[in-house]
C-alpha cells in the first residue's frame, strides 16, 4: 500500500502533505508560507524543510481566492529591449517564488491616454497585491498620482542621479555618473571627436545618460558638437542608422558611445559594413552589460548594469510595502550604481597622418 509521500511524488504535493511530512498543523504550515510571526524558529525550520523535500508551491491564485489579501503581484514594462525586459522579469518572478506570490506581466503602451485606467482595471480584475513599474511608465508623474489615488500599491524603477525623495517607494539607478565615467574614459584614451546616440526620449534613463555625457565632455574642456548627438530609440537598428549618419560626416567621430548595448551593436555592425577597424578606426562603448556586449567582436566597452538585482530590490520593497499595510515615504530608496567594464572595443585614436 503506498504511503502519502510516495503518492506525492506523482502528484502535485500540497499544504496537507507539507503538514503530515513536517508533523504540525495545517494552520502552522500557512503561517509559516505567509511569513507571519509566532511560529517558533524550530517548527519554521522543519516546514521549510518539508515543503523543499516535496517540492510544494503555493498555488497563489487560490490562495487569493482563500483569503482578503491577493498573493500575486504584476509587473508593467513598455521597452523594446528584450534583454532588460527578459531580466527584469527574472528578478521580480524570483522573489515571487521565493515568498509564494505569483506573477502576473503586462506588457503595454506607455504613451496610451488610458493606461492609467488599463492598470486599475488590471488590479482589480486579477487581485493583483500591488505593481512594480519599469520605465517609463515609472517616470510618469501623473499615471502614479492617479494609481495611488485608488489605493494601489507600487514600486517604481527609475534613472536618477540621487533618491528622488518625492514621497514614493522606488529603486533608482545612477546612470548620469555610469554615462559620465564611459565618457571620461573615451576622453583619458586620448578622443575628442565623439559621438552619442540616444536611446528613447520617453525614458529618463536616455536623458541621464545624455546627461553625463554632456557633463563630461564639458567637465573635460571638449565642446559638445550638436552634429555628433544623434536621436534614436533603444535598438540595434537605430544604432546602425544613427552610426552610418555619424560615419558621413566629412569630420567623423574617432569614437561613439550608445544609450546602450543593443545600440553599440548596430554601430559596430556599421563600421564593419565600412570596412573601419574596431577599435584603431572607431571605438565604441555601450551601455547596460547585456549578451550584445560580450558577444560582439570585439566584445564591448560598457556599463554593468545589474538588472536582474534591481528588479529584485523593488519587488523586495514592495512586499514591505504591501505586508507592512500603510505606505512608509520616510523609508531610504535603494540605489544602484552601473559600474565601468572596460573590453576591447575601445582604444586610443589612430595618429592623424
Amino acid at each position: 500500500m503506498s504511503t502519502t509521500f510516495e503518492k506525492a511524488l506523482v502528484r502535485r504535493p500540497t499544504i496537507k502533505d507539507v503538514a503530515e511530512r513536517a508533523e504540525v498543523s495545517l494552520k502552522t504550515v500557512s503561517r509559516v508560507i505567509n511569513d507571519e510571526p509566532g511560529v517558533q524558529s524550530r517548527t519554521r525550520e522543519r516546514v521549510q524543510q518539508a515543503i523543499a523535500e516535496l517540492g510544494y508551491q503555493p498555488d497563489p491564485s487560490a490562495r487569493s481566492l482563500r483569503s482578503a489579501q491577493p498573493y500575486a503581484l504584476g509587473l508593467v514594462y513598455d521597452n523594446p529591449n528584450p534583454y532588460y525586459v527578459i531580466a527584469v522579469q527574472a528578478g521580480v518572478l524570483s522573489v515571487c517564488r521565493e515568498t509564494g506570490y505569483g506573477l502576473q506581466i503586462h506588457p503595454c503602451d506607455s504613451s496610451s491616454k488610458k493606461l492609467a485606467a488599463e492598470l486599475i482595471e488590471l488590479v482589480q480584475r486579477s487581485r493583483l497585491a500591488g505593481l512594480v513599474l519599469a520605465p517609463p511608465m515609472s517616470e510618469r508623474n501623473e499615471l502614479i498620482t492617479q494609481l495611488v489615488a485608488h489605493g494601489i500599491r507600487l514600486v517604481r524603477i527609475v534613472s536618477s542621479a540621487a533618491d528622488p525623495q518625492d514621497g514614493s517607494a522606488c529603486v533608482y539607478v545612477d546612470d548620469r555618473d555610469a554615462a559620465y565615467e564611459i565618457t571620461e574614459h573615451l576622453i583619458q584614451l586620448g578622443h575628442s571627436r565623439i559621438g552619442f546616440l540616444w536611446g528613447g526620449k520617453s525614458h529618463g534613463s536616455s536623458w541621464e545618460r545624455y546627461k553625463g555625457y554632456e557633463d563630461a565632455l564639458r567637465e573635460y574642456g571638449i565642446q559638445l558638437d550638436p552634429a555628433l548627438v544623434v536621436e534614436g530609440d533603444y535598438s540595434f537598428d537605430d544604432g546602425f542608422r544613427g552610426a552610418r549618419r555619424l560615419l558621413a560626416l566629412p569630420d567623423r567621430p574617432t569614437a561613439i558611445f550608445g544609450s546602450n548595448d543593443e545600440i553599440a551593436a548596430g554601430v559596430l555592425a556599421a563600421a564593419k559594413s565600412s570596412g573601419m577597424n574596431v577599435p584603431y578606426d572607431l571605438s565604441i562603448a555601450g551601455f547596460e552589460d547585456s549578451p550584445f556586449s560580450k558577444q560582439s567582436w570585439p566584445a564591448l566597452t560598457t556599463a554593468k548594469q545589474a538588472t536582474e538585482e534591481i528588479a529584485r530590490h523593488a519587488a523586495r520593497r514592495l512586499l514591505r510595502e504591501i505586508r507592512e499595510q500603510e505606505p512608509h515615504p520616510a523609508q531610504p530608496n535603494e540605489g544602484f550604481s552601473p559600474e565601468l567594464v572596460v573590453r576591447g572595443s575601445t582604444a586610443p585614436p589612430r595618429p592623424k597622418a
